[in-house]
């Protein structure tokens, strides 16, 4: 399951952000990815306003998690500056899962310790705009499930073939 998409502005980054956001539920975990500038704090704006959240979204950099009480909670976690497992599995991811939803900034490099089932976000920036590119990729019976749900909330911005 994957999908690639474009969006030529933050505020559409936020908006896909959003459309995934809105197919979040309790015990989901999504690892972004994507070099400093990317767009990942960008997306995890847009999918905590659609969990509920109207307050402002920050990255955790310095902070490692800031949860944000919306319908559901979002716990936004950065990993960046954690250099040993044992670091982040002192996070307790688990209990946050327990709790709400999980988006991980550089969750690429903890992947293995996130649920098997889970939602990897990729962003990159091929210019000096705004533009972003996109890659989605569902892991997991549940995303299975909901991947045709989706495919059609993120129509909008699904890059050519």
């Amino acid at each position: 399951m994957r999908l690639e998409l474009r969006t030529a502005t933050a505020e559409d980054t936020r908006a896909v952000g959003s459309a995934v956001g809105s197919l979040l539920r309790i015990g989901d975990a999504v690892a972004l990815s994507g070099d400093l500038g990317a767009g990942k704090t960008t997306f995890v704006q847009g999918a905590a306003r659609a969990l509920g959240f109207a307050g402002h979204v920050v990255s955790p950099t310095f902070t490692l998690v800031r949860e944000y009480r919306g319908r559901l909670p979002v716990f936004h976690v950065d990993v960046y500056r954690l250099e040993r497992v044992q670091d982040v599995l002192d996070l307790d991811l688990d209990e946050m899962l327990s709790e709400g939803v999980v988006l991980v900034e550089w969750g690429d490099a903890v992947e293995g310790l996130l649920p098997e089932d889970h939602l990897s976000v990729a962003l990159t920036s091929p210019g000096t705009d705004e533009a972003r590119r996109l890659v989605l990729q569902g892991a997991g019976p549940s995303w299975e499930v909901r991947w045709s749900r989706l495919e059609d909330a993120t129509a909008a911005w699904r890059a050519a073939a």
